[in-house]
């Protein structure tokens, strides 16, 4: 390649970069980013207007997140750098290299990113158990899912680990879940009115989901090195934002009910 080639190509490259093409590329970039603010405003509104469809409308609006990021950043620099083939074919390459090395961990992210969007263990809206971390799936990047613990904490968990590690969702993308509630009684208690106490608090409770089974699980147990009895209650709600409202409405009227009908807890140590 002789200089006046050499000339020629490095006028293109400068040519590309010029001022007022990455000042274009900059707004563009920023109406972009206007655009996905606007889709998910919107999306919200949708999630007041129609609340049974939240979890359609919340994975419906990662999904559009996902494909205006990834397909308007390629359109955008083609489009308005409009790169010589010779140039994408060098810069291709040499990118692929350096981020292979210097970015292995975010590839490896935005690789699992796109196998959960596929293979979806879990979905936006859903409760689930990662580790010691237990809470709701807010949202779903390609790099990361954040998810929102019972005590309003935002903890984001990198999209890699969710292919490795072990993770349990308790709703797999339904409004109801299962909700598991522990009592623990004295030995000599009445187990058969026990259970009708608790399926009575249960089934009236403004939270409970009743198109599924109440069912009870007995076991002896050792509590404060004495045995008891551990009477324990697997009931749905009816949405998964009122899991520990219906937790705190059975414990607490069960209680009471346990109390005044004399049915007798373990005794303290």
């Amino acid at each position: 390649m002789n200089n006046d080639d050499l000339a020629i190509e490095f006028a293109a490259v400068a040519d590309m970069f010029s001022a007022s093409t990455l000042f274009m590329l900059v707004i563009c970039f920023a109406g972009l980013w206007l655009l996905n603010f606007g889709i998910r405003h919107f999306m919200g509104r949708l999630m007041l207007r129609f609340p049974s469809r939240r979890f359609f409308i919340l994975q419906l609006s990662t999904l559009m997140s996902f494909l205006l990021y990834i397909v308007g950043t390629v359109v955008l620099v083609v489009g308005v750098l409009r790169p010589p083939k010779e140039f994408l074919i060098a810069i291709g390459g040499s990118a692929a290299v350096a981020l292979g090395f210097a970015l292995k961990d975010v590839a490896a992210s935005l690789v699992s990113g796109i196998i959960l969007l596929f293979d979806r263990p879990f979905q936006v809206g859903d409760r689930v158990s990662f580790g010691d971390t237990y809470g709701e799936i807010v949202n779903i990047t390609l790099r990361s899912v954040r998810l929102r613990t019972l005590d309003d904490s935002i903890v984001t968990i990198p999209n890699a680990r969710f292919i490795t590690d072990v993770v349990s969702s308790a709703n797999m993308g339904a409004m109801d879940m299962m909700v598991v509630i522990d009592f623990h009684l004295a030995l000599d208690a009445d187990l058969a009115e026990a259970q009708r106490i608790l399926r009575q608090v249960i089934v009236t409770s403004r939270y409970a989901y009743l198109k599924k089974p109440v069912v009870f699980a007995i076991e002896e147990v050792q509590v404060a090195e004495r045995l008891a009895i551990r009477l324990r209650a697997k009931a749905y709600v009816l949405d998964v934002e009122y899991e520990k409202a219906f937790q705190s409405d059975v414990t607490t009227r069960a209680t009471a009910l346990f109390r005044e009908r004399g049915l007798p807890r373990p005794a303290r140590g």
